[in-house]
């Protein structure tokens, strides 16, 4: 059995299910018998949702939001199931209420509490392929419940264990982990192996390549991941993740939050409860006041900041660039975006001097 994940990079439009369903029809067509395919929402839909939902009410409930985002992955997976089946393909699709995840009912980001194989195991019965909406599932209460933006992956690797399929293929956009993201700085090294908690790491300061909950759970229930991506030329497999690798890496967190504060003691408050949600935080003083700032998970963050009741004198978006070694993260924060980058591609070439001479050359 093969459990494969596919981003929302590989629908930039309805081409892209064609496409996916090709790949699984070719493999099928090579001998294996049964695969799950998770699917993201279509590239952009997730953002389009909320911002529909925000236009209709700009205080609709945390639950109610929840609900509406799920949709976007569940008509990716209503896509995909046309697109195989059109190939002769025997197929079903799943979405959270039949997924046999459990959650807690937070809003935002809801914490996978319990499992039951036995819902995509009857499915797998009748069927070749079950295509698996990401990022959902339901609370005890039967509530569709949504598990945090680009949590797709999240969703895979659960389903990988419970299946105890011990591998998950990750599709997206770049075929594996780099030192730096390539889409911005072309100079990137791609990195063949690395451990868990390496990548967990660059993801928490902003790498976009795999959810850093994903990996956790991954690491937790002896997950091998699998990077790839799926090119007119075929699959290209980048970047293996398990229990042992490290590397060097800049990050550049494009959407990071910069919250102030009236005192320090509402910063440190508010740093206690999003450490205890796992979301994390660096000390900062933006015009002078003590601050926090956010490079992952910010939707939850602010949806948490909200709860608790914590009014921050302000908000604003910016940019982080971090280095991580062996020495500890290094975060600088850059308001300008072209300013962002370009530190970024200082700091990987002085990172890995060879890289650009290495790039040339191979042009």
């Amino acid at each position: 059995m093969s459990i494969l994940k596919f981003g929302g990079s590989n629908f930039l439009d309805l081409e892209g299910y064609g496409r996916v369903a090709r790949h699984i029809a070719q493999r099928l067509a090579a001998g294996e018998n049964k695969m799950v395919v998770v699917v993201s929402a279509m590239k952009g839909e997730t953002d389009s949702l909320k911002a529909q939902m925000l236009e209709v009410n700009k205080e609709a409930a945390p639950s109610n939001l929840d609900t509406a985002l799920a949709t976007g992955e569940m008509l990716s997976a209503c896509r995909l199931e046309a697109a195989v089946s059109r190939l002769g393909i025997s197929v079903t699709s799943l979405n959270g209420y039949g997924l046999g995840i459990r959650t807690n009912s937070d809003s935002g980001r809801a914490t996978v509490e319990s499992v039951n194989p036995r819902p995509i195991q009857s499915a797998l019965q009748e069927h070749d392929v079950v295509i698996a909406a990401g990022a959902q599932a339901i609370d005890q209460s039967g509530r569709v419940t949504f598990l945090g933006r680009n949590s797709s992956d999240l969703t895979a690797i659960v389903l990988a264990s419970m299946l105890e399929a011990h591998a998950c293929e990750i599709y997206s956009d770049v075929s594996g982990v780099s030192t730096t993201d390539p889409n911005l700085i072309p100079e990137a090294q791609l990195i063949p192996e690395i451990g868990y908690r390496t990548i967990a790491e660059m993801s928490r300061y902003g790498a976009k390549v795999l959810h850093h909950g994903a990996v956790e759970y991954a690491e937790r229930h002896a997950v091998t991941i699998i990077c790839k991506s799926l090119t007119n030329d075929g699959v290209v497999t980048g970047t293996t993740v398990t229990g042992h690798g490290n590397a060097r890496s800049v990050t550049v967190a494009r959407d990071a939050a910069v919250m102030s504060f009236a005192s320090v003691a509402e910063r440190d408050n508010l740093r206690a409860l999003l450490d205890q949600n796992g979301i994390t935080t660096i000390d900062v003083e933006p015009n002078d006041r003590p601050g926090l700032c956010v490079m992952s998970d910010t939707d939850f963050a602010m949806r948490l900041v909200a709860v608790a009741g914590i009014s921050p004198v302000s908000i604003k978006s910016t940019m982080v660039v971090t280095v991580l070694d062996a020495s500890g993260p290094r975060v600088q924060l850059i308001g300008v975006y072209e300013r962002a980058v370009s530190l970024a591609r200082q700091l990987h070439e002085q990172m890995y001097p060879g890289a650009v001479a290495e790039r040339f050359g191979r042009d």
